[in-house]
């Protein structure tokens, strides 16, 4: 069965096109088809506090593309879904009726332990023994989202001011990451048993370059070695020798700071990286929507 979901983030927009099954009891989100346009409202969001007639523009032309593969795709349902950046933005509340009447899209715009709880009920992850608790982060452009889960169960979530485009534009209080410490030292006594798994393009992109491809697991030491060597390069060397697109090769190196001082409060040695995100989330609570409603 094919389901949609959009994903209207403060670095990209993303379409996620999937086809959902079940199999030994779990739920299957097996990717048809990935669609990312690099619109960037937090670079609007983060300095002016609104965003701007040029990115209104693209994020509504974007958005009306995504809706025509969505009628030609036919899916059983899909969603759209609005975070950090048009959550901030002064004007949020205004584009989002703008885009209902041109791009023909209801959009919702999620708070972030909102946002922090989808992402984590994609989670049909085997836990080995030896983790006691699982933490779920996902860093984006504008806040990172935290979720910890014991026994497969939701037993706290955050979201934090603390992202990618954020950290470029240095709009990050001090105050924000010692609110980020100090939450996670509630699971202190977990601290060393931890398993970190990690959502968002830029960890998946580090893990694809530097993680164990076998079991999908990146290091904090390769981690480590890859946000040094990433940070010798400026950013045109990253685009032009490196060959990353422009818009990973900036926010990649506040991405990877923000999970390696996660691992180092949270003592982890490494992190899961099965790439796994909101959309993903998205498509698992429609599937369980479509389910209920055909219960009945």
């Amino acid at each position: 069965m094919l389901f949609a979901s959009i994903d209207i983030g403060t670095n990209a927009v993303r379409l996620f096109l999937s086809n959902v099954y079940e199999k030994n009891n779990n739920v299957v989100v097996e990717k048809a088809s990935l669609t990312r346009v690099p619109v960037r409202l937090g670079e609007d969001v983060f300095s002016l506090g609104y965003i701007s007639d040029s990115k209104k523009e693209n994020l509504i032309q974007t958005l009306s593309a995504f809706k025509i593969l969505i009628d030609v795709n036919k899916p059983i349902d899909y969603v759209a879904c609005a975070t950090s950046a048009m959550r901030e933005a002064s004007n949020g509340k205004e584009i989002i009726e703008l885009i209902k009447q041109n791009a023909k899209l209801n959009v919702r715009i999620i708070d972030g332990i909102e946002e922090a709880s989808i992402i984590c009920t994609s989670n049909n992850i085997e836990l080995s023994e030896k983790y006691k608790l699982s933490i779920y982060v996902d860093v984006g452009g504008g806040s990172t989202e935290v979720s910890v889960l014991r026994d497969q169960k939701l037993i706290g979530s955050n979201s934090f001011k603390i992202g990618t485009l954020r950290s470029l534009n240095n709009k990050i209080e001090e105050q924000e990451w010692e609110s980020m410490r100090q939450w996670l030292k509630k699971y202190k006594a977990d601290f060393g048993k931890i398993l970190l798994i990690g959502s968002g393009g830029n960890i998946n992109k580090l893990a694809k370059l530097y993680g164990d491809k076998n079991d999908n697991m990146l290091k904090y030491s390769a981690l480590l070695q890859a946000y040094a060597y990433l940070n010798s390069f400026t950013l045109a060397e990253r685009i032009d020798k490196l060959g990353m697109r422009p818009d990973r090769a900036d926010v990649i190196i506040p991405a990877a700071r923000i999970f390696l001082l996660i691992m180092k409060w949270a003592k982890c040695n490494s992190v899961f990286v099965p790439k796994i995100g909101l959309p993903d989330g998205l498509i698992h609570l429609l599937y369980k929507e479509y389910k209920a409603r055909n219960l009945k």
